[in-house]
């Protein structure tokens, strides 16, 4: 690394529309850069986080075409996950790959670099695993790949360093158990998130953006960088969480990991931060153990989130990668 480095200037799209990928869901997406760069996609977090603009300043604009969109549920896409009315029976780990899928095909695409981060590290993973052959390269930050035993740290076992932010996590589900399955616990405020009384709903996901905030909460400068956002975003962000960690991601447990090999010939970086308590590095060092052609950089200080010297990693392996 040859230096702190800053973002790309702020840049618009130069091309967007929705998609129609069926059961009524439309998926918002944009273009941003040369029309003739390389081909990139933008894999948000969450799951329903939807995509911001600080993402659109990691490419350099004169070499890739990046594409960025919202994942079914949030962001722009519609019908949003806030709505109550919203069903989320069709809104499943593999309604995103192949939602993934139709927008490549869409935009004309034969190959793509995808970068993304926490949950979207697992969102690519499983499309890259399923279709090999469409991926040019990846970038993931604060790797994830959703195992049951990784919802259990986050919501249950780093409770050992927040006793008692867990305690009103725990109580804000009345009934759930302390112990036991942790999609019990997850899944009770997946309930809570589906009940017709729209002051429940409210709570329930302060009450969650709440444990969220207090895992981050020694690596960030902002206070409450779950909480804090509008209440719809905070919503769909809460109801898609509790819906997916309480299937498990539809993911058969250590799938992600075991299916590795199938990335062989695809080059990747994994960029963590040591500090990361939400999703400890082993997960990222498991991962680099079983795809031949991945680099782990382990960022010594820096947690989840990231910070200068993780964004400068990830700027240098997309400035990389753009010259192959």
């Amino acid at each position: 690394m040859g230096g702190v480095r800053e973002p790309y200037p702020p840049i618009e799209p130069y091309e967007e529309g929705m998609l129609d990928v069926g059961d009524g869901n439309l998926v918002h997406w944009e273009v941003c850069g040369s029309p003739d760069g390389k081909p990139a996609a933008v894999v948000h977090g969450g799951p329903g986080s939807g995509c911001g603009t600080v993402a659109r300043r990691l490419f350099d604009p004169e070499r890739y075409r990046t594409v960025l969109f919202d994942q079914r549920g949030c962001g722009r896409s519609t019908p949003h996950a806030s709505d109550p009315a919203t069903g989320l029976r069709h809104n499943t780990t593999w309604h995103l790959v192949a939602d993934l899928e139709r927008l490549r095909e869409h935009l004309g695409v034969d190959r793509w670099l995808l970068y993304g981060g926490s949950w979207g590290s697992t969102l690519i993973l499983a499309y890259a695993e399923r279709h090999p052959e469409r991926v040019s390269e990846i970038v993931l930050s604060g790797v994830t790949t959703t195992r049951r035993s990784e919802i259990d740290w986050l919501y249950r076992g780093v409770a050992r360093f927040f006793p008692g932010e867990w305690e009103r996590f725990l109580a804000g589900a009345p009934g759930a158990p302390r112990d036991g399955d942790i999609t019990d616990l997850v899944g009770a405020y997946a309930r809570l998130l589906e009940h017709p009384d729209a002051a429940v709903r409210e709570r329930a996901a302060a009450d969650w953006c709440a444990w969220e905030d207090a895992v981050v909460s020694g690596e960030t400068v902002v206070s409450a960088p779950y909480g804090d956002r509008p209440s719809a975003a905070r919503l769909a962000l809460v109801r898609l969480c509790a819906h997916y960690f309480s299937h498990g991601a539809w993911l058969e447990e250590g799938a992600l990991l075991r299916d590795a090999g199938r990335l062989a010939g695809v080059p990747g970086v994994l960029v963590h931060g040591r500090l990361d308590l939400s999703s400890p590095l082993g997960t990222a060092w498991e991962l680099a153990r079983a795809w031949p052609d991945a680099e782990l950089v382990v960022v010594g200080g820096e947690g989840h989130f990231g910070g200068v010297a993780t964004r400068t990693h990830v700027l240098d392996a997309l400035d990389r990668f753009a010259r192959r």
